[in-house]
């Protein structure tokens, strides 16, 4: 959709839009982060997980804590209007993008940059690497009239599985980079890159170890690819859950105008607000080529910018959900202090963002081959196994502690048993998480 589509569409929002709300409502109620939540009945991928009764599960990364109430109140009012047809894209949804930046991460991103998606960053990132193919499929002069083969996409592992995933789905040759550890935990490769890359993916903060990466590293980062002439791609849907204290680096902001062209930053409500259920995310494409052959690939998949409920949760949590989110990262700062006090070393990189905790198995008294098994079985826990998250996983576990405090000291209770081999007596109550 062009520029002058968008603007014929402002009349069409004027009413919903005409004045612009504050990012920082009245806080309302504190959110109670302290109380069973249950999930039950609600078809929660997280909770089929857990398989038996009486297993808390902590593998995938949403929470079990009540969302914003500004997003409730926006599906509401939404719904009252008996009409859910095709919708157009909001134009005041770029500037409530960049408000956001401004406020939470005290960065300038331009309104002409973002791209509103109708889908997770997940499905954005597939649909991204179209455009890594077609920037590579050239004609060769020294071959006139064949196309040249992508070079490999790199990433660093351990990193989020789904890099992999998609880069298979889209035929892409890949290759993973182990990450260097310091004393403080993972580090950023340094040194050019391996031989020829078309795109450098990372997580950023990192999953699954938590960690916020440092300013200075992405940009050396950013340089090697550039060098290389690959794109960098930073999926940031963990980056509003910095922690108190640290301080995230919005990759096309970080890098400066004279790499900006080479790097795409996605991000999305749905791990901040928790209601990646309703898929959304949103596109930072500061080059104007690549903005448009992103879109073009979109619509070859039938997506526009824009949606009905997509917008409609986007703009109520960026707009209204700030106070939510502030007490939100105060519950998972105290949450993760609890959670690494008792577990010490085994603790492999000290968590700076969101509610990952990245475990050696080793270290908490599990079989490194079978951790996963066995800490469901002892403890009544589910984890991710490291080598979902290639091979640098081997031998740890992701957990995820976005619970209610009741609920974690539960967890705090069943880990002593972690060294104890023998199958942890379960109360045959399933969706009840709060019993030991």
């Amino acid at each position: 959709m062009t520029d002058d589509n968008f603007q014929r569409t402002d009349d069409r929002f004027r009413n919903l839009s005409s004045v612009r709300p504050s990012l920082n409502p009245d806080p309302g109620p504190a959110p109670d982060f302290e109380s069973p939540f249950d999930r039950a009945g609600t078809g929660s991928s997280k909770w089929a997980r857990a398989d038996a009764p009486g297993v808390i599960p902590m593998g995938l990364a949403d929470m079990d804590l009540p969302g914003p109430p500004a997003i409730a109140r926006a599906l509401r009012q939404r719904a009252d209007h008996r009409a859910y047809g095709y919708t157009v894209c909001d134009p005041a949804g770029r500037s409530l993008v960049a408000d956001w930046y401004r406020a939470r991460h005290g960065v300038e991103v331009d309104p002409d940059w973002v791209l509103l998606l109708p889908c997770g960053p997940r499905t954005a990132l597939r649909i991204l690497l179209e455009t890594v193919r077609e920037r590579a499929a050239h004609p060769d002069s020294t071959r006139p009239g064949a196309a040249r083969s992508p070079a490999p996409v790199l990433f660093p592992t351990p990193e989020w599985g789904g890099f992999a995933q998609l880069c298979r789905a889209a035929r892409l040759e890949y290759r993973e980079l182990p990450l260097p550890v310091g004393p403080d935990g993972y580090r950023l490769p340094v040194g050019p890159l391996p031989g020829p890359t078309s795109a450098v993916l990372l997580s950023s903060p990192h999953n699954p170890s938590a960690r916020v990466w440092p300013a200075d590293g992405l940009r050396a980062l950013a340089e090697r690819a550039a060098e290389a002439g690959a794109l960098l791609v930073s999926d940031e849907v963990h980056g509003d859950l910095t922690h108190p204290g640290h301080l995230h680096p919005v990759a096309v902001t970080t890098v400066g105008p004279a790499l900006r062209h080479l790097v795409v930053t996605l991000n999305s409500v749905g791990k901040t607000f928790n209601c990646s259920g309703i898929p959304s995310s949103f596109a930072l494409v500061p080059d104007p080529a690549l903005r448009a052959r992103f879109t073009d690939a979109l619509a070859g998949y039938g997506l526009w910018e824009g949606g009905l409920l997509e917008q409609t949760v986007q703009q109520a949590a960026l707009r209204e959900g700030g106070p939510w989110l502030d007490a939100l990262l105060a519950h998972l700062a105290a949450a993760r202090t609890r959670l690494a006090d008792r577990l010490g070393p085994a603790v492999r990189s000290a968590p700076q963002a969101s509610y990952l905790l990245w475990l050696d198995a080793a270290a908490l008294g599990l079989p490194p081959q079978d951790a996963r098994r066995a800490l469901l079985e002892r403890c009544g826990l589910e984890a991710s196994d490291g080598t979902e998250f290639g091979p640098g996983g081997r031998g740890s576990l992701r957990l995820n502690y976005a619970l209610p405090g009741s609920v974690l000291a539960t967890v705090l209770e069943r880990l002593e048993r972690r060294e104890q081999p023998g199958r942890l007596e379960r109360p045959d109550r399933p969706g009840r998480p709060d019993l030991p």
